[in-house]
């Protein structure tokens, strides 16, 4: 289970790496990492669950999407198969078929000529993580991860083209089809959003009457800012197209007026920070980028920062999860930077991030683990 909000602890600072072969892990993760958890034949079993795994998801997916396995959940003995195919407005055979495949994927059972829902199933319906990650990878990565091989080759979004045309997703966000749009702002939102509570007593916990959002999207952190201290000033950092989607999500809300914007392209490295900020805060945005290109955006950000700003980095490290289910959850969201996002980028190990802050010129002083549904915040000072 992803780790639950309000668990918020801190950590000390690695300030010295090991060799980069060597992979510094969280408890549970290094558990089940270093050593074989499976039989022989449970090992062969997941070998063929992954070979048919396009199966297993799109029939899962139906599952919920039909209203089947909401019956299940609400019929305590069971269902026959007439009965639950009248109630989905399937065929007969459509629900069979679909029930055959879920009784061997293992989200429904068989007793007594009735269906069950499993435990697995329960989850799949009912668990609002599985329902985000779902809903975004058949809306915004399914297709478009046919091409990962060549995005890996290439490294470019290949996946992306089913949409349009653009060099990244971030470029043509106002203009995916609205239902793709809607699942990546609600994934993107939803594992933010858990930890803004926690990174807000973070920030605010010094002064700061300047404030400078990188990459702030549809402004919800900036929101966030101005209804927690009256007096700050939230300065958004990200694209023209981007700041317009800001600059409306924003339109009418309290404090709206000091939230302004300053259009830049990141990827131009002749594109200078803004100075005289108090804090610098950067939320599931350097994890959009190359290594090079983040220690490229550190670097310009130093530069801009005075001997007493602080600069926040908040990303869901995938070696600093608590429970190893949030850790594969964020390991596979890498392969949507890879295929559809930007071709180059992934969620960090926090070593890997680490690293670009220092050779950044920049130092980790505080690092808080535990935030929401499992982000981590970097505190950052120039070095």
């Amino acid at each position: 289970m992803i780790m639950a909000a309000g668990t918020a602890f801190r950590t000390n600072p690695p300030f010295k790496h090991k060799p980069r072969n060597i992979m510094n892990l969280f408890p549970d993760l290094a558990q089940r990492y270093s050593q074989e958890q499976l039989s022989a034949g449970a090992a062969q079993r997941l070998a063929q669950e992954i070979a048919f795994g396009p199966v297993a998801f799109q029939v899962s997916r139906l599952m919920v999407k039909t209203g089947i396995l909401e019956h299940l959940h609400h019929s305590p003995g069971g269902a026959e198969l007439g009965e639950i195919a009248e109630t989905a407005g399937l065929s007969r055979y459509a629900a069979q078929v679909l029930l055959e495949s879920s009784l061997s994927i293992g989200t429904v059972l068989f007793q007594n000529g009735r269906y069950t829902i499993s435990k697995a199933g329960w989850f799949l319906l009912k668990d609002k993580t599985a329902r985000i990650n779902m809903d975004f990878v058949q809306e915004v990565c399914y297709q478009g991860l046919f091409d990962l091989e060549a995005a890996l080759l290439n490294g470019k979004p290949e996946g992306l083209k089913v949409f349009g045309g653009w060099t990244t997703i971030y470029e043509g966000l106002s203009q995916l089809p609205e239902n793709a749009r809607r699942k990546w702002l609600a994934f993107d939102h939803y594992y933010s959003d858990s930890s803004f509570a926690q990174a807000l007593d973070i920030v605010f916990s010094r002064p700061v009457k300047k404030l400078l959002d990188v990459g702030g999207n549809t402004g919800r952190w900036a929101l966030q800012c101005v209804a927690r201290n009256c007096s700050v000033e939230v300065t958004v950092m990200d694209l023209p197209q981007q700041l317009n989607l800001m600059r409306e999500a924003v339109k009418g809300h309290p404090g709206a007026e000091r939230i302004h914007g300053h259009h830049a392209d990141l990827l131009d490295d002749n594109v200078l920070f803004p100075q005289g900020f108090d804090a610098v805060w950067m939320s599931q945005f350097l994890d959009c980028f190359s290594e090079t290109q983040v220690t490229g955006i550190l670097k310009r950000a130093a530069a801009a920062m005075g001997t007493g700003t602080d600069l926040y980095i908040m990303e869901p490290f995938w070696d600093r999860q608590q429970y190893e289910t949030a850790a594969y959850c964020l390991t596979q969201t890498s392969l949507y930077f890879t295929a559809m996002a930007n071709g180059n980028s992934k969620i960090y190990h926090s070593e890997d991030m680490i690293r670009c802050v220092t050779d950044a010129g920049l130092a980790v002083v505080e690092i808080f683990d535990g935030l929401g549904l499992g982000h981590s915040i970097l505190r950052c000072r120039r070095a």
